[in-house]
Formats: structure tokens, sequence, C-alpha cells
């Protein structure tokens, strides 16, 4: 590892808490005037997942901070008027199309060494790309089926070749139609500006590093790399010529980075949000850091066998007051958000959850909530009364 220069800066826990909430755009008033779109550039990544419960993760995202913006409005702002891709980053996110250039070293490693040692059929790569210049965009059904019978995840030849030009980076991913990928070929999709890999590999980390400084207010060298899953090493070799500031965090047993523009800002104050997070949200998306920074360990339970789940199938964590004082594991039934499990740190965390659950009943077009199980016995008669009162709110 880089030696670390000694900080001259230190945060309390309080101050790198709040420093993070403002960086991920949960402190201080909403940006509606950027919307959407605005949220993304801002957090450099959304990511995406099959999961849906209330909604999917990547329209969670954005309604976790702005509040209830249209669903619609939200898919159209990712995917028309070429403003973003889909590439691999933390996992499969979407991404502002001027991270396009930063994202070159990765579509080289893929050509160095291909992700896959599958050989596909004679000619099957070149014909996908023919296809997509004489037709346009496509999905992989329109290429020739995305579907065999056999290997790859059941994958046919043509999705194969598909998603290798996709990492490649000959081809891209503009959007998702019935969640299926839309290709179409990268000079085609990309501005012209943004097109060609001109940017060295230790310039592409250098400038990601940048970036995920920025989206997280400040962060261990764990956090940093992992925001765009990169390695340690690669942080190490980048780090000094980041910008970013060494600093030292109360409680943080790990050296720290901070962005300087963070540090350089006003007292962090203002008005936190009240709301549900995705377990995908990058707040919380790495699991060290949500219980280093909340002192709240949460665990994604989908994959967990049923009987061995504690908090449910997609736990979502409440944030209210700057802190994660709770959860839930919603689904829905016809107009009715059923809490399936909530959890709740204390009678204080009671409002915020009545409220989260009313507002996002409202968001999906739920009329009703219903609680199945409460952690606390207890708390459910001033929870119900609380939710009674927030639905009539919200409706």
């Amino acid at each position: 590892m880089t030696p670390v220069p000694s900080p001259a800066v230190e945060l309390s826990a309080d101050e790198a808490r709040r420093t993070a909430l403002r960086a991920q755009g949960f402190l201080g008033a909403p940006d509606r005037r950027s919307g959407v779109r605005g949220v993304l550039r801002h957090l450099g990544a959304v990511q995406l997942d099959t999961i849906s419960v209330l909604a999917r993760s990547h329209e969670l995202i954005p309604y976790a901070r702005l509040g209830a913006v249209g669903r619609r409005a939200v898919e159209d702002a990712y995917w028309t008027g070429g403003r973003s891709f889909e590439y691999w980053s933390h996992a499969a996110c979407i991404l502002p199309i001027e991270e396009w250039p930063h994202f070159a070293f990765r579509r080289r490693a893929y050509r160095d060494r291909p992700h896959w040692n599958h050989d596909l059929p004679e000619s099957v790569y070149e014909t996908v790309i023919k296809q997509l210049r004489a037709e346009g965009p496509l999905t992989a059904t329109e290429l020739g089926g995305a579907k065999n019978g056999g290997e790859w995840w059941d994958w046919s030849a043509s999705k194969v070749a598909v998603e290798r030009a996709l990492m490649y980076g000959e081809v891209v991913c503009t959007e998702r139609r019935g969640w299926k990928r839309v290709y179409d070929l990268a000079e085609r999709a990309i501005p012209g500006a943004l097109l060609h890999d001109g940017l060295d590999d230790l310039e592409c980390v250098r400038r990601l590093v940048a970036l995920a400084g920025k989206s997280l207010g400040v962060g261990t060298r764990q956090d940093l790399a992992d925001y765009h899953r990169l390695k340690g090493e690669q942080f190490d070799a980048v780090v000094a010529d980041s910008g970013l500031v060494p600093v030292t965090v109360e409680g943080w047993s790990k050296p720290a980075w901070a962005d300087p523009e963070a540090l350089a800002s006003s007292p962090v104050r203002g008005r936190h949000r009240t709301t549900l997070l995705s377990p995908f949200d990058s707040l919380v998306w790495e699991r060290a850091r949500t219980e280093r920074i909340f002192g709240f360990t949460h665990r994604l339970e989908a994959y967990v066998p049923k009987p061995k789940r504690v908090h449910g199938y997609f736990s979502m964590p409440l944030l209210a007051g700057g802190k994660l004082v709770g959860r839930v594991d919603p689904a829905r039934e016809g107009t009715t958000l059923v809490a399936r499990q909530v959890s709740l740190d204390d009678r204080k965390a009671v409002r915020p959850m009545a409220q989260a659950l009313a507002e996002a009943a409202a968001w999906v077009g739920c009329t009703g909530v219903r609680v199945e199980r409460i952690n606390e016995p207890e708390l459910r008669a001033p929870l119900m009364t609380a939710l009674t009162g927030a639905l009539d709110t919200a409706g």
C-alpha cells in the first residue's frame, strides 16, 4: 500500500456522517431543478437489480432523494436523450454519459483477458455487429434470441456475442425495455467527443477515485475503491494525485480521504430526508461503511433461506434525522402496501416509519398499509395510530 501522508484535517464521527449524507443528497433541500438526471450525475452510478418490491432499485434511488418523482419520468430521465449508458461499475449500473471515457481501462482489460472462455461459433460476433449497424438498436431477442436451452445461463450464441461486445465497448446498452437490455453500436450511441479511448489506465482510475470521493464525501481506501469496484492497488497508485485530502475520523481505525469541496463548504447542516432506502443505494451498499458511519448492521436477505431471515426478503433501512433508525420488509398486494416485518430501534422511530410507509404507499399507488409483524409488540398501537394520520396527510 502507498504510504498515507499525515492528515492535517480531523473530523468527528458526526461530521463524517453529515458529510457523507450531504454528498449523497440526503442533507439539505432536494435539488428538484436538476431532478433525476442531477441525482445520477451527482452520484456517478446508480445500481441496477432485478428485484422489484415497491419498485426497482434504480427507481428507489431518486425517490429517496427527491420524493415522489413520477416513475415514468424516472425511466425517461435515465434513458432518453442519450445522457446515460449501462456498464459494469459497482455492479451493473446506469452511468452518466460523461463517464464513458473513464471506463476505457476496464474495456481494454476485458479485451485483453476475455471474461468468458466460451468459444463462439464462427462469425457470430461479426454478424451481431452487422445486424446492429443495419437495423439500429435491438434487444437480444431481436438479435436472434436470448435463450438456447444450453449452457451460459441458457444464453444463445448471439446473446453471448452481444454481451461480449458490450464489455469490449463496441456495443452500448442505451436503455432497458421491459428489463431487457437494448444494444446499439458505440459509434452511434456515444458522442464523438467522448467515444475514443484516449485516457490511459492510470488516468481513468485517477478520475474514478476522485469522483468516488465527491460522491461519498469521505471514505476509507475500501470505501473509495469499492464505489466503482477498483482494486486496492489501483487506488494506491492514484490517490496521491486524485485531489482527495487525507483525514482522520473519530472512531475509524483506518486512514480516510475527503473531497476537498466537502471540507471547504459551509458547516454541514440542513433538512434531513425521512425515507426508506434500497439496499442497493450507494449510501448503504457497502455494509462495513454503513456499520462504521451509522452503527447499523444491514444485510440483504433475499438470498438467505426463508427460515433463517431475520428482517425479511428485501429489508429497507429507514433514514430519519440523518440516522438509520429501523427497517421494513415491504410488499404490495393490490392497492395495499404490506409491511411484512417492521423493526424499530425505539419509540422515537415510530413516527418516521409511519411517514416513510405512507409516502412510499402513495408513490406506488397504494391507498392503505398493513403491518404484519413488528419487533417490539408494544410499538404496534402507536405505529398504527401514526400511520392513520400519515396516510390521511399523504392522501
